[in-house]
């Protein structure tokens, strides 16, 4: 079932280990096939190392496995929030990614102070608010990804996608598999960028109109409803 689609999955696994934004058994990245709506996501508790096509896992957009033989990642169910959030999304990938996560930690969001963010995010990538107790007591995937849905009511997601979870870690998204994973590289490039630079200069800021002309360029001038 969705082989090609699998292998797709599979290989955007390898390219965010062979980037340096996964460790160990941290993190995944999903995708939606546009004509089922399933999603292909890693097993858990499967080192990337280790991954082979043949184990992803396709569940439908309630969870139900469809096909494999394992457990999915925990991740699933923030997955699908975020896929029934942002209809547009057709992959999404979580790091544990050291620097954007070093913010996520903070409880930071990463500034857009240069031209290598425009391109990629409009905006600053903003950071979830704070968990409820009873949120992370039940069903604490699940709410992790509307509060990620939450956290874009009065935004595009399309325009800036990736966010922070507080305490946790980035969460990336794109229109297809190859844009989520440069969305990844991306997030990550310019979170450590954004930390040197606060160093430099904790007043540093971005002039707006540059912001406008990178994101009309990458985005083929379409502008935020």
């Amino acid at each position: 079932m969705l082989e090609g689609l699998k292998i797709e999955v599979y290989k955007a696994n390898q390219e965010l280990a062979k980037n340096g934004l996964v460790t160990l058994r941290w993190g995944n990245i999903s995708a939606r096939d546009e004509r089922t709506g399933y999603v292909a996501i890693k097993p858990r508790r499967t080192a990337f190392a280790q991954l082979r096509p043949d184990d992803l896992i396709v569940c439908d957009m309630e969870g139900k496995i469809l096909e494999g033989l394992q457990t999915p990642s925990s991740d699933l169910f923030t997955h699908l929030e975020i896929y029934k959030a942002f209809p547009q999304v057709m992959s999404v990938a979580h790091t544990h990614s050291k620097w954007a996560t070093v913010f996520a930690q903070a409880g930071k969001s990463i500034p857009n102070l240069g031209t290598a963010h425009a391109d990629y995010f409009k905006y600053d990538i903003p950071v979830t608010r704070t968990m409820r107790p009873e949120e992370i007591a039940k069903d604490y995937e699940k709410n992790t990804g509307r509060i990620i849905a939450d956290a874009f009511t009065l935004k595009d997601p399309m325009t800036t996608p990736a966010i922070l979870v507080k305490s946790h870690g980035p969460f990336v998204w794109g229109r297809n598999i190859p844009d989520a994973v440069d969305n990844a590289v991306a997030l990550e490039y310019v979170a450590e960028m954004a930390f040197y630079t606060l160093r430099l200069n904790t007043d540093a800021d971005m002039n707006k109109y540059l912001i406008e002309k990178h994101v009309q360029r990458k985005q083929g001038g379409k502008n935020e409803q």
